[in-house]
């Protein structure tokens, strides 16, 4: 079964704004899984003392550590942020910082399903924030303790036979895939078998976030990648060539055989690609000033399958990522967004004569005014 096409009034047109505060208003019943990489981020305060004698470096006054989850972790907390109910599986050690990284998940997001490997180390990722009284906090540096990825095939065999039940009841399920080796193509597939399988009216969608390996997905139903991990992925490089971009999300989409590609641009906003249809360019929502991108591709595709399983079209799916992207960027740190932070923002951004749709594929899914 393939997501409803992207069939939506006009810019500008109020009923498009209901129709989006419906769908977040559905957020409360829905069902995500997130499968993928869990990952502890640290964040150590410091406030600025003065300079080494040692070195040429800043001497910091300790001020507060905070862990928060990120990757896979991210994505269902800011499901469950968002009113979802998130699902959560995954592999974490039994060591300190695996603790912490259990502690750190939103009351919403069921833990059942992660698996707590003795052997394995928790990977962590630390951010020593630096800044005066005064003055914002800069990130000045970052440590990365990973656990030996990649991970052997057989952890995520064994991980594929544990999120079986973890399937039951799901409208749609998320992977997020930071490198580990954990997601893998195999495990992909065999999810997205299971539930196409599954008889209902709704399909569920199956979407994929992978930093590093996204042409070894297929088949699936959509993506979310960054540009520059297009760039990497495909070996063209975009910046701010129109002509390089819809050659790259075109390619995309044939060489995943995906229904659809959501690329997110930073500052240049999102493009979203489907067969035969017209590419759509949204605008980025919010301030240009940005505070933090940490975790910021996480709350997106959060957003954006929450809203596939509430029914949406990829158009208003990506409509409300972009509000939950362009919202998460204002926060320092690893950070979520809330079901009612989401509805203000469609509320308050009527104006969308910024939208510029491309001449590739046919106008399908505009309503004529007439």
């Amino acid at each position: 079964m393939l997501i409803a096409r992207s069939v939506h009034p006009l810019p500008g047109e109020a009923e498009r704004k209901e129709r989006l505060l419906a769908l977040v208003d559905g957020f409360s019943s829905r069902r995500v899984l997130v499968i993928g990489d869990l990952i502890a981020d640290e964040f150590i305060f410091g406030e600025v003392a003065r300079v080494s004698r040692e070195a040429p470096v800043l001497i910091l006054k300790y001020d507060a550590t905070q862990v928060v989850a990120g990757g896979a972790g991210n994505a269902a907390n800011n499901v469950a942020a968002l009113g979802g109910r998130a699902r959560l599986s995954g592999l974490v050690g039994s060591d300190p910082e695996g603790r912490r990284l259990l502690g750190s998940f939103h009351p919403g997001v069921d833990r059942a399903h992660i698996v707590r490997a003795r052997e394995y180390r928790t990977p962590v990722k630390t951010r020593i924030l630096a800044g005066g009284v005064h003055a914002a906090r800069q990130q000045v540096v970052r440590i990365d303790r990973e656990t030996g990825w990649p991970l052997d095939e057989s952890v995520s065999l064994a991980l594929a036979k544990k999120i079986g039940p973890a399937l039951e009841a799901c409208d749609a399920v998320i992977l997020s895939d930071y490198g580990s080796g954990l997601v893998t193509p195999a495990l992909a597939e065999a999810i997205r078998r299971t539930v196409a399988k599954r008889t209902r009216r709704r399909p569920i969608p199956v979407l994929i976030d992978s930093r590093y390996r996204l042409l070894d997905f297929r088949g699936l139903t959509t993506c979310t990648p960054n540009e520059s991990e297009v760039e990497a992925a495909l070996g063209i490089h975009i910046n701010d060539d129109p002509e390089a971009l819809e050659r790259a999300g075109r390619l995309l989409l044939r060489r995943t055989g995906m229904q659809a590609v959501l690329i997110t641009r930073g500052s240049r906003g999102m493009a979203l690609f489907q067969p035969k249809q017209a590419t759509i360019h949204v605008p980025i929502f919010g301030a240009d000033e940005v505070a933090d991108v940490t975790g910021a591709g996480d709350t997106v595709i959060a957003a954006f399958g929450l809203a596939l399983a509430a029914g949406a079209s990829f158009y208003e799916a990506a409509r409300l990522a972009n509000y939950a992207g362009g919202l998460v960027v204002m926060k320092r740190g690893t950070a979520t967004i809330s079901a009612q932070e989401l509805s203000d923002a469609v509320t308050s951004d009527h104006d969308t004569t910024l939208e510029n749709w491309s001449q590739e594929g046919p106008p399908q899914g505009r309503r004529s005014q007439n």
